[in-house]
């Protein structure tokens, strides 16, 4: 009896300290990360497709700035610049949500409101948020966020796309003061370069 009584009052623990849903967590989560004055945070990302590699990224709304070591990713909120450090090229192009997600860990903010499904798991000190896509047409067909209960950083994006895993894990999460000139390609930095423009 005594252990049914404990088993019980655990359960309603963890109905009570979750007691939120996916889309409440998300919202939080959305706010935390688009604030005002912008972001930064540094990054590591894993798959088989696209290999593995780490950097830094900024962001500020919509807009973001990642930098690597094979490159580095200006976007404006609607425009994207993609300096290509082997090649000394720029790539011009204006992307998709799904391009936008690839490159930018904080992008699912955007994109789980609309077309996919939520559902939320709580392991440990985090929340784990499923959200798989309503429609076959969708780049990202699933993604699952990991996201601290008292903070709500997200601390990993796991997402499947073209029927591949990547996962990026995000570390040093801080608020900062950005630039909107950051999120802009500036050519006088990288005269030699040449400029491809796909749009």
């Amino acid at each position: 009896m005594k252990k049914i009584c404990i088993l019980i009052t655990a359960m309603l623990f963890a109905i009570a300290s979750s007691g939120q849903t996916a889309k409440q967590v998300l919202d939080k989560t959305a706010a935390v990360v688009s604030n005002k004055s912008g972001v930064t945070a540094s990054f590591t990302i894993s798959s088989k497709q696209y290999g593995n590699s780490s950097g830094t990224i900024s962001v500020k709304g919509k807009k973001f700035y990642a930098n690597t070591s094979a490159g580095i990713v200006w976007f404006d909120g609607k425009t994207q610049w993609t300096y290509v450090k082997d090649n000394d090229e720029v790539n011009v192009n204006t992307p998709t949500q799904e391009d936008l997600q690839a490159i930018n860990p904080y992008n699912f903010i955007y994109m789980y409101k609309q077309g996919y499904a939520a559902t939320m798991t709580a392991n440990g000190q985090n929340f784990v948020v499923t959200l798989k896509a309503t429609a076959k047409n969708k780049g990202v067909q699933e993604m699952q966020i990991t996201i601290n209960k008292q903070s709500y950083v997200p601390s990993q994006v796991r997402m499947l796309q073209n029927k591949q895993w990547m996962t990026i894990n995000v570390k040093n999460f801080k608020k900062a003061n950005l630039s909107d000139g950051l999120f802009r390609f500036n050519q006088k930095a990288y005269p030699n370069a040449e400029i491809i423009d796909l749009r």
